[in-house]
């Protein structure tokens, strides 16, 4: 157990429930409710992925004269960016630990409108302070997006699908990333929309997606396994007695009796501070995995992607406003990866997918390196290259995020990811950047093959550390994984899988 708290952390009790909640939600068998999930939960990573790629495919637009918006290319790729990035750092820690307090469904609502409102006063802009702060707020929504929405994501899904599930959620961004680049194409031609029309009507239609979005999330419940910890048993039991009904309506046949229970001491909020000494006391080496995971895909994607049309218009004389077709062919690799690949995570398991996929792609990245050093590829062979290290890499990099979400217990499970994610953020976002930006820029071969070679270094040593660390949690209750710190003294973990060491 963990080490006692100070009185000041020590959560609220409201009683003692034994429940079989747990397992009677990994037991359901894949239904149209777990598509509404899905749908409801998983589709803001499109809009993530269009808002992100588009903001630097219209960088060139928005420093023109006549854009209605005084600021210049370096302030849009360079301050915005970094502020983008600070934002959801910020918003990631914050309202993580609003979402461990206050709920799963409350704050993927909350965050949801943040975003939307920063969209779309951020297609308003009218000066550059303007910008930067909705460009700040927008990322402030979505970094919170992503502690609220993975946390209700793994509570919902049953242990059998969790992992293809979070990785093909997760991946999905690049959707919206191949939309981003392509739909710039359109919004910049001055054919079509005027130089200080075309950019913001790019914005306004992220805000018109995610009000469509927004009114499906609204059916998406409440994470029952919040809610029976959090004092709230009856309105578990009553959600997922509603669900089996409609699963046993749609299947036609009774579902199977669940395989285990759980005693939970229920608490009304968890301390701060137990929730760190848990992390990084009780699961120190789940810790360095994490950070580990996260570092590396950041690493790796900022070598490839921060230079990526300097790299194409410096040495394969792309042109500026085609680099959008390059960018739209490598961000369908990146979903393929997840898409093609998630299912393994679940049958052949984490330990063997996630270094495999790390450490494939750091190789195949040094190889690429190689090739572009001896001066044997072009625009074309390149964007192959980066391709298929990304369809790899993709599946690695949001594997980071399932790991973070599975492998603490249930009442650290948004504050971890929150906290991975910020780190991984901030070490892609900030240093990055400043490692990448001179070297895939200076025009000379040899700084961007160590550009490459720094990525790939990066991503190997992670895939090696999951060889050591990785936990195999594939097809197994997130309870048996990571025990509660709420389960009552004596209290068996519900397992509806395998009951092996959680690692």
């Amino acid at each position: 157990m963990a080490a006692a708290a100070s009185p000041e952390s020590v959560p609220a009790a409201t009683g003692t429930v034994t429940t079989d909640v747990p397992a009677r939600l990994d037991r359901l068998p894949w239904s149209r409710w777990h598509w509404m999930i899905v749908i409801g939960l998983g589709t803001v990573w499109i809009l993530d992925g269009l808002e992100v790629t588009t903001v630097g495919n219209i960088a060139g637009r928005l420093s023109e004269e006549g854009s209605g918006l005084p600021i210049s290319s370096a302030q849009v790729t360079g301050t915005a960016a970094a502020l983008y990035v600070a934002g959801a750092c910020a918003g990631a820690l914050f309202f993580g630990w609003l979402t461990d307090r206050y709920g799963r469904k409350r704050l993927f609502m909350v965050t949801l409108a943040v975003y939307l409102s920063a969209t779309a006063l951020t297609a308003l802009s009218f000066d550059t302070w303007w910008f930067f702060t909705f460009r700040f707020l927008t990322g402030f929504g979505i970094g919170g997006e992503y502690a609220a929405i993975n946390s209700a994501i793994d509570e919902l899904i049953p242990a059998q699908y969790r992992g293809r599930v979070d990785l093909i959620i997760n991946g999905s961004y690049w959707l919206g990333a191949v939309g981003g680049a392509l739909l710039s194409i359109v919004m910049l031609n001055t054919d079509i929309f005027p130089k200080d029309l075309g950019w913001r009507l790019t914005f306004a239609l992220g805000v018109l997606l995610g009000l469509v979005i927004l009114l499906v999330r609204r059916q998406v419940p409440e994470s029952p396994r919040w809610q029976f910890i959090h004092g709230r048993g009856e309105e578990a039991e009553g959600l997922v007695a509603s669900v089996e009904r409609e699963i046993e309506q749609e299947k036609g046949e009774p579902l199977p009796p669940p395989a285990g229970e759980i005693t939970i001491q229920q608490r009304k909020s968890i301390g701060f501070g137990l929730i760190a000494r848990t992390v990084f006391g009780r699961y120190p080496k789940r810790a360095v995995l994490g950070l580990a995971l996260f570092i590396g895909q950041a690493f790796l994607y900022n070598a490839i992607t921060f230079g990526f049309g300097a790299i194409l218009t410096t040495f394969f004389d792309v042109p500026t406003d085609g680099t959008g077709y390059y960018f739209a062919v490598i961000a369908a690799g990146n979903f393929l990866g997840p898409l093609l690949l998630g299912k393994l995570f679940d049958t052949v398991g984490r330990r063997v997918m996630i270094s495999s996929t790390y450490l494939i792609s750091g190789v195949l990245l040094f190889g690429t390196a190689w090739l572009f050093d001896r001066g044997s590829l072009s625009a074309v062979t390149m964007t192959a290259c980066w391709c298929v290290v990304l369809f790899f890499a993709s599946a690695g990099a949001s594997s980071a995020y399932l790991t973070v979400s599975e492998v603490f217990p249930m009442e650290t499970r948004a504050m971890a990811i929150a906290f991975f994610y910020a780190l991984g953020t901030a070490a892609g976002g900030i240093s990055g950047p400043l490692i990448f930006a001179d070297l895939t820029s200076s025009g000379v071969v040899g700084d961007t093959v160590l550009a490459f070679q720094i990525g790939a270094g990066l991503m190997c040593a992670a895939g090696l550390v999951a060889v050591f660390l990785a936990v195999n949690a594939e097809r197994r209750s997130l309870e048996d994984i990571a025990t509660p710190l709420s389960v009552a003294p004596g209290g068996a973990a519900a397992s509806s899988a395998s009951s092996s060491s959680a690692g």
